[in-house]
């Protein structure tokens, strides 16, 4: 390159990142749908901004380079600043030029913090499954509820007595805290690095680990998800959830379904459903005990379809552990907890929705 030629190359860019981009990329729909979303939540982001000027990185970018890090698997935030800043497909996805600078990794940190403390994930959730096409994609009549255990940012090491008793750290083998003769429960215990975590096992025989239960719940037409939320772990959080997940969907005009495992087949849980006109598709609890559901709703072709659907859930939480990083988690505390997790259903909801929108053309 002659020396003019160089001075050229350096005063403009000849990238168009457009063009980069193939038509036929799954990208381009997602990008789309994620535009008509983030055009539908400007009072969610008016809030964000500070009466002072507007904070170094949008909102709407910050949502949009989250999404890459769920779509794309990447561990952490700044590791995602590095792959923006010379990738075109994700310079393009968050909406930033072959040569505008991109964020240092700290910045987008305390940045993406003030996203977490707010409502902007489940507004972000709603506003996706509220674009026209999606909506019709989704059933409206049955749905379906299940929980997942996903692992805190905690170790069972920093699970110690709320009154302060016990052996002090570096007495046991090897260093470590010991533990032996010890009963741990969370009525007497507390993880000292998350204090929202609860110990807690899925079911007989398996390992007590601290942990939180996300819960999703899922429209039966296509699979997507139509609702999230997080708790603390317990025995009655995956029913209480249930009932908060499915109470905006019920219509006092017509009846919905809701199906989900033994867990959900209580009398309670059962009577409760049927209060606010939801018949429960679950699956019946008959070992030394007597089912809740009975030939009223068994008898029914439908019961065995929702039974059937409902095993579809585990994809979105298998999705949610294995690509999008929360096999465990990367927060601490319930209300980052719950912000990262409907987040990722979110995600999940849109790396499905290319073939699906396609398929209904």
């Amino acid at each position: 390159m002659r020396g003019n030629d160089a001075v050229v190359g350096l005063l403009f860019s000849y990238v168009d990142v457009e063009k980069r981009v193939r038509a036929d990329h799954p990208l381009r729909v997602i990008r789309e749908i994620v535009n008509a979303t983030l055009s539908a939540m400007p009072v969610e982001f008016d809030a964000l901004y500070s009466p002072a000027g507007r904070e170094s990185i949008p909102p709407e970018r910050l949502l949009r380079a989250l999404l890459l890090q769920a779509f794309y698997t990447i561990r952490s935030e700044r590791q995602l600043v590095e792959r923006i800043d010379f990738d075109l497909l994700f310079r393009w996805f968050v909406g930033l030029g072959v040569d505008d600078p991109v964020w240092d990794a700290t910045t987008f940190t305390k940045s993406r913090d003030r996203l977490l403390p707010g409502v902007i994930a489940t507004r972000f959730l709603a506003a996706v499954l509220a674009q026209p096409q999606v909506r019709l994609l989704l059933s409206s009549e049955h749905f379906s509820v299940d929980g997942t255990l996903l692992e805190a940012w905690a170790s069972t090491k920093s699970f110690r007595p709320k009154n302060g008793s016990g052996s002090p750290p570096g007495t046991g083998r090897n260093g470590e805290q010991d533990f032996h003769g010890q009963t741990r429960s969370n009525d007497t215990h507390a993880s000292t690095t998350d204090g929202d975590a609860r110990l807690y096992k899925k079911g007989a025989g398996k390992e007590a680990r601290l942990c939180f239960i996300d819960h999703a719940l899922m429209e039966n037409g296509k699979g997507l998800i139509a609702g999230a939320v997080a708790t603390r772990a317990s025995g009655h959080a995956e029913r209480l959830a249930a009932q908060h997940l499915i109470e905006p969907h019920a219509d006092d005009a017509r009846r919905i379904t809701l199906g989900g495992d033994k867990g959900f087949d209580t009398q309670d849980f059962v009577a409760e459903m049927r209060e606010i006109n939801v018949t429960a598709h679950v699956a019946q609890n008959k070992h030394g005990r007597r089912s809740a559901i009975d030939g009223r709703t068994t008898r029914h072709p439908g019961y065995t379809v929702s039974l059937r659907v409902r095993k579809r859930i585990e994809e979105a939480f298998g999705w949610a552990k294995t690509v999008a990083g929360l096999r465990k988690m990367r927060h601490r505390g319930l209300p980052k907890i719950d912000w990262q997790f409907t987040f990722a259903m979110a995600a999940y909801n849109l790396v499905r929705l290319p073939r699906l929108l396609a398929s209904a053309a």
